[in-house]
């Protein structure tokens, strides 16, 4: 018989393995290209200690004269707080009792439940990494009433549950999109229409400012990241090229050489919006032939000069990443694990509702080891 210690039972012993490998290697190539590790980790705040530039224990010499001063490495602390990344699915009593002879009704009404949250799990994990940390989904340029004009409708979704934030401070919280037209770039809510909406921000509920450290904040031309400033430490400042215009070859390479000659890092990733990699293509196939390479979990990808360039809906328009995925680690206290209350159970009542949810749960934060040793073609012309 089906009851809810078989279903606590079943989503420790059979779901989470599988919940995990989903969210690991099929929210994001770039994610699945990433380090994960439980390194560096101490208490609720991920500390790394980088190194940077050139040991100074070096030079040349005469048979007598002296050996070269000694001198160590240069080393800086990165420090930023593990991030807390929850899902959580809600089955109902009537549900449960509905399939307690019905093991396969029970198996599908799971499996359903598991699709769902491994598919907006996977929406936000994948966005987050190229966020900025503020959790921006969205701006609002234009308001008719109800009818909200945003700047892009990459990640936003109906039936996600957003706050609505303007210069930082909260104007509406907990509004369910009711209706996302990406053709216009227009949202609705529901409820009430927003005052003064133009200038306003989307956020996921309750995530504003403490969302990952995406590629957003990495590129950025902000003075802070992981505690250190980029003002007094100039290796900190990746490469950015802006108004790039029509994408060629030769700016591509450029861009390439350049990362390669300033940091000695290699791009071995390349990552940009769907429009520009139309361009590129379209750019690149008046000269040759175009390759393809396949990459782990199953992704596709188009090559230039053996780099993978991956499309993602999550990039921002007009732009593109030029990444070294060995730069990046995802720092981790644990893997996906369930939410366990006092009792070890996962799967626990609503108070005074006839559901039962389970709330999926990992403390991680993203770091970046060598931020200029990654770039950004900003401005790209797309096809």
């Amino acid at each position: 018989m089906v009851t809810t210690s078989t279903a606590d039972n079943v989503l420790k012993s059979y779901y989470l393995d599988v919940v995990s490998d989903q969210l690991n290697h099929n929210s994001s190539p770039f994610l699945d290209k990433i380090k994960h590790t439980t390194a560096d980790v101490w208490g609720r705040d991920v500390r790394k200690a980088v190194r940077f530039g050139l040991n100074g224990g070096i030079g040349a010499g005469t048979e007598e004269g002296p050996l070269p001063a000694p001198s160590g490495n240069n080393y800086a602390q990165f420090v930023s707080t593990l991030k807390n990344l929850y899902g959580t699915i809600e089955i109902s009593d009537k549900a449960i009792r509905a399939s307690q002879n019905n093991e396969g009704a029970f198996v599908n009404l799971l499996n359903d439940e598991m699709e769902g949250l491994i598919k907006s799990s996977s929406f936000n994990f994948g966005r987050m990494l190229f966020g900025d940390g503020t959790g921006k989904l969205a701006e609002i340029t234009a308001a008719t009433a109800k009818m909200l004009t945003v700047d892009s409708t990459a990640a936003v979704a109906e039936g996600m549950i957003v706050d609505v934030y303007k210069s930082g401070a909260l104007v509406s919280a907990g509004r369910r999109i009711k209706t996302v037209d990406r053709i216009t770039k227009t949202v609705m809510l529901e409820g009430d229409a927003l005052t003064d909406a133009v200038g306003c921000i989307f956020v996921v509920q309750n995530s504003y400012g403490l969302e990952l450290t995406g590629l957003g904040a990495v590129i950025s031309t902000s003075d802070t990241l992981y505690g250190v400033k980029r003002s007094s430490n100039l290796w900190m400042r990746p490469y950015r090229l802006l108004a790039v215009g029509d994408i060629t070859e030769e700016k591509l390479q450029s861009a390439l050489d350049a990362i390669e000659e300033n940091s000695g890092s290699k791009v071995n990733f390349i990552v940009c919006s769907w429009g520009v990699r139309r361009a590129l293509a379209s750019a690149l196939s008046k000269y040759r032939q175009m390759e393809t390479m396949e990459l782990a979990g199953g992704y596709r990808a188009v090559s230039f000069n053996g780099i993978p360039v991956v499309a993602d809906r999550f990039c921002p328009a007009g732009t593109m990443y030029l990444l070294n995925t060995d730069d990046f680690c995802l720092h981790q206290l644990c893997d996906w694990q369930w939410l366990e209350g006092e009792d070890g159970k996962v799967l626990k009542q609503v108070a005074g509702k006839p559901v039962y949810t389970a709330t999926l749960v990992k403390y991680a934060e993203l770091i970046c080891n060598r931020p200029c040793g990654q770039g950004a073609l900003l401005g790209i012309k797309e096809a």
